[in-house]
């Protein structure tokens, strides 16, 4: 068998598989949305005076912000 068969007809291409920037790309990913969100949630606690009702929604926004972004770059992979 040679090294090199041919794809049968009507399959999807194979595409690369990522390197190791686009791995700290998505953990620059989460890291930053996370963060962006804590970060205007403990400003908007102090500027409100609630205590850490909007800091815990600021994680939340964050954390659904950065699984959308991350599943969005690891489909142009699939």
């Amino acid at each position: 068998m040679s090294p090199e068969m041919p794809e049968p007809e009507g399959s999807p291409p194979i595409k690369d598989l990522p390197g190791g920037w686009a791995f700290v790309g998505i953990g620059s990913t989460i890291a930053g949305c996370v963060a962006t969100g804590v970060a205007l949630g403990l400003v908007v606690d102090g500027w409100l005076g609630v205590g850490p009702l909007c800091l815990l929604l600021g994680f939340l926004l964050g954390s659904t912000a950065a699984v959308a972004t991350v599943v969005a770059q690891v489909r142009r992979f699939l």
